[in-house]
């Protein structure tokens, strides 16, 4: 908790406007960043905090009005399996809808406050998912009411230690009535902050300058898709460990609305106040990075959905596969036959381009290459790890069979 919430200060006390953006190396500026922040009057705001809790309100009310399919998640440990409704996109289409409103009858002026007003909202944000990790934690040891089902808790919150029981998450699956609190926030509130955010600074840097940069476009327009790529297969979010094994704690409730829409916007916040010119020739080089990489993880990503969903498709009877006494199936052909994890090394490289779009002024806006990279090689040992338990001697099968992890004759 306490290193990224430094990362924040560190990474907007040191990368703005204001003070250019350099990472700091020298005692004063680190004296600096700690004189801002301990200002906290500069950006605690009341007006970000209702702006904040009227976001997340209005999101709230889209899942329950906005019609769409119901689906259910994999079974818990009891048996049980929860509905959830499937209607990210629409939710976000409908908020576009509201913003060319907004846009109607306020011009840019909305904008250019969250822009100006960006370090008020993360602080909003940060204030609003610890108190929602805060409530969602005591809450946890309510008494379950005459028949209901007992509180499902996390294998890993339920540790007795109160403080990291708070950060990784007790229940499992908290729920106010209908409203799955974990599931609400893994794709909404900050997915669709961190578009906001992205289009606020383009405004913003076209207002200051007249233009949008190249550099900007290069780098909104990917992460803007791969939002709406999220949304669009909300369903699958439904089988990952942050839904099917991970408690709801400070770690999620901070990463989905925090760290996300706040440390992900980093490039797009940069470009707005330092804008970069790239040639042609590197537009057309970055572009493609993007594109390609973008259609390793979403092809790799949808043939192994396809297979999992019906592996007797015709469309699907050229892969090949080894059985596993578990009764499952592992791809061994097609994108899943070139590496175990392609589809990481497709999702790195599309952040990766993002990062090139604001050139090389500074190493800043490349800590969300960095960091991404972090955490798919844990996600990857957690992923590992949990097959080599679940497969047995049937993964070493599959490791001999496709031996590289994420680039094909590499590594």
């Amino acid at each position: 908790m306490t290193i990224t919430t430094i990362v924040l200060y560190v990474w907007y006390f040191s990368c703005s406007e204001a003070t250019g953006c350099q990472l700091p190396v020298t005692q004063s500026q680190w004296l600096d960043i700690a004189a801002h922040a301990a200002d906290y009057r500069s950006y605690v705001s009341l007006k970000a905090l209702a702006f904040y809790v009227l976001w997340w309100s209005w999101l709230v009310m889209l899942y329950f009005v906005i019609p769409g399919r119901t689906m259910q998640g994999v079974a818990l440990r009891n048996g049980q399996r929860l509905d959830y409704p499937i209607n990210g996109l629409s939710s976000f289409l409908v908020t576009l809808c509201a913003a060319a409103l907004v846009y109607s009858k306020f011009d840019i002026v909305p904008f250019l406050w969250i822009a100006d007003h960006f370090f008020q909202l993360a602080a909003a944000s940060y204030m609003f998912s610890t108190a929602q990790a805060m409530f969602v934690y005591l809450r946890s040891f309510r008494r379950p009411s005459h028949g209901a089902q007992p509180v499902m808790l996390a294998l890993a919150g339920n540790s007795g230690n109160p403080v990291y029981d708070f950060f990784i998450g007790r229940e499992l699956n908290p729920r106010i009535g209908a409203l799955d609190l974990k599931y609400f926030n893994e794709l909404r509130p900050g997915i669709m902050g961190w578009v906001v955010l992205n289009v606020s600074f383009a405004i913003k840097q076209h207002h200051t300058l007249g233009y949008v940069s190249n550099s900007m476009w290069l780098a909104i327009v990917p992460q803007i898709g791969y939002c709406i790529d999220t949304l669009l297969f909300e369903s699958k979010v439904l089988t990952t460990m942050d839904i099917t094994t991970d408690g709801f704690g400070w770690m999620l409730s901070f990463g989905d609305l925090t760290w996300v829409p706040i440390m992900y916007s980093l490039q797009a916040r940069y470009l707005a106040f330092h804008p970069v010119h790239h040639s042609a020739v590197a537009t057309v080089l970055i572009a493609v990075m993007g594109l390609a990489s973008f259609l390793v993880f979403r092809l790799s990503n949808s043939e192994k959905n396809a297979f999992r969903t019906n592996p007797n498709d015709p469309s699907l009877s050229h892969l090949r596969f080894i059985k596993t006494e578990s009764g499952s199936k592992l791809l061994v052909s097609g994108w899943w036959g070139l590496a175990r994890h392609i589809n990481y090394t497709g999702d790195w490289m599309y952040g990766l381009a993002q990062c090139l779009a604001t050139g090389f002024g500074t190493p800043m806006t490349y800590f969300f290459s960095a960091y991404f990279l972090v955490l798919l090689l844990h996600r990857n040992y957690r992923d590992e790890c949990k097959c080599r338990e679940k497969y047995k001697k049937d993964w070493d099968r599959y490791c001999e069979i496709v031996p590289y992890m994420f680039i094909p004759y590499v590594i």
